[in-house]
C-alpha cells in the first residue's frame, strides 16, 4: 500500500446548520486562483477546491483542472487506485482517456464526454490517457454522498458528447448542460439528493446572461478561458468566484470567455476525508482502508 491510501492524519468538517435561503441577485463572496498539485502517477493539475484556501463547498469536495500539450504531464495517468463515500464527475475538454474498473465497466472519454461514477461502498478503478502527444484538457469534481448513501451500489455513467444538449439562453451565449436544467434544456445527469447543477458556458464578446440558481445551493463559476463578470466582480483565466445565496447569477464578457458553473444543494453532514475515501465519522473512514486492504471493494 502507498503512503497515499495509509489511514490517518483524517481532516474532519463538521457539519453546519442551515441558513434561510436568500433571494436576489448573487454575488462574489470569495475569489482565488487554485494551486499547483499533481495525482495519480504524477500527473500535473491545478487544484482549484480541495486545497488550504478552499477545503471545500458542501456538497462539492474538490475540482481539479488537468491541461497541458506537454505528455510528460499526463501520460503516466491515474493507475488503479479506490473510491467509496462520493461521486466523481470527469468532463473533458480535449484528448482521450480510458475508464476501467474492477466491476467489468470501461469506458473511453474523448473531447466533450463525461464520466460520472458513484462509487459507493467501493470501486478500483484507473483512469489512462490513449493519446502519447497533443492537448489533454478537463475538469474533475468531486461530489458527496449522503449518509444513507455512502454504501450504494457502485454506479458508472458514460455519457458521449452527443448526448450533452446545449442550450442557447440569449444571444452569443451556448451552454453545454450537463446536470440541471437550463433555458429548458435538461441535462442528462440526475444525481439524487445534492440535486446538481453543472453547465459549461461559452459567452461571445458583448454577450450577457442571467443564470436562474436555486436558493439556499451552494454555486461558483470558474474561469477556464478568457475573462468575464461575474456578479459583482471580474474573474480572469484561473480563477473561481464562490458565488452568495440568491436565486440568480449574472454573467457577461467584453472579450468572450468560458466557464463551468455549478451548484448543489449542501447536505450539511460531518464529513471524514482522507485521499480516496469520504465519509462521515473516522470509525467510517478506517473501517475504508480495513475493507480495501482485505480485498472487499
Amino acid at each position: 500500500m502507498s503512503d497515499a491510501l495509509k489511514p490517518p492524519p483524517i481532516r474532519v468538517s463538521r457539519a453546519t446548520a442551515p441558513q434561510a435561503a436568500a433571494t436576489g441577485p448573487r454575488r462574489i463572496a470569495w475569489s482565488g486562483a487554485g494551486m499547483a498539485a499533481s495525482d495519480g502517477a504524477g500527473v500535473k493539475l491545478t487544484r482549484v477546491i480541495g486545497q488550504p484556501a478552499l477545503a471545500d463547498l458542501d456538497p462539492f469536495l474538490m475540482l481539479d483542472e488537468f491541461g497541458s500539450d506537454d505528455p510528460s504531464a499526463y501520460i503516466a495517468g491515474f493507475p488503479d487506485h479506490p473510491h467509496r463515500g462520493f461521486e466523481t464527475v470527469t468532463y473533458m475538454l480535449a484528448g482521450r482517456m480510458r475508464h476501467r474498473d474492477n466491476k467489468g465497466n470501461e469506458g473511453l472519454l474523448t473531447a466533450g464526454s463525461v464520466q460520472w461514477i458513484t462509487p459507493g461502498r467501493g470501486i478500483v478503478h484507473s483512469e489512462m490517457p490513449e493519446q502519447e502527444e497533443g492537448l489533454m484538457q478537463g475538469f474533475q469534481l468531486w461530489l458527496n454522498l449522503p449518509a444513507k448513501d455512502k454504501m450504494t451500489a457502485p454506479r458508472y455513467q458514460d455519457i458521449a458528447p452527443e448526448r450533452i444538449p446545449v442550450a442557447t439562453p440569449a444571444p452569443g451565449v451556448t451552454a453545454k448542460v450537463i446536470a440541471g436544467e437550463l433555458a429548458g434544456v435538461r441535462g442528462p445527469v440526475e444525481a439524487g439528493a445534492t440535486e446538481p447543477f453543472y453547465v459549461d458556458i461559452r459567452l461571445e464578446p458583448g454577450a450577457a446572461l442571467t443564470v436562474p440558481l436555486t436558493p439556499g445551493h451552494n454555486a461558483f463559476a470558474y474561469v477556464y478561458e478568457g475573462q468575464a463578470e461575474v456578479a459583482d466582480g471580474v474573474l480572469e483565466r484561473g480563477r473561481i468566484g464562490v458565488l452568495s445565496d440568491g436565486d440568480s447569477v449574472a454573467l457577461t464578457s467584453a472579450s468572450g470567455a468560458r466557464l463551468i458553473l455549478v451548484a448543489g444543494k449542501p447536505l450539511r453532514e460531518p464529513v471524514a476525508k482522507y485521499g480516496p475515501f469520504v465519509m462521515n465519522t473516522t470509525d467510517e473512514l478506517r473501517q475504508a482502508f480495513a475493507d480495501y486492504q482485505a480485498g472487499r471493494f
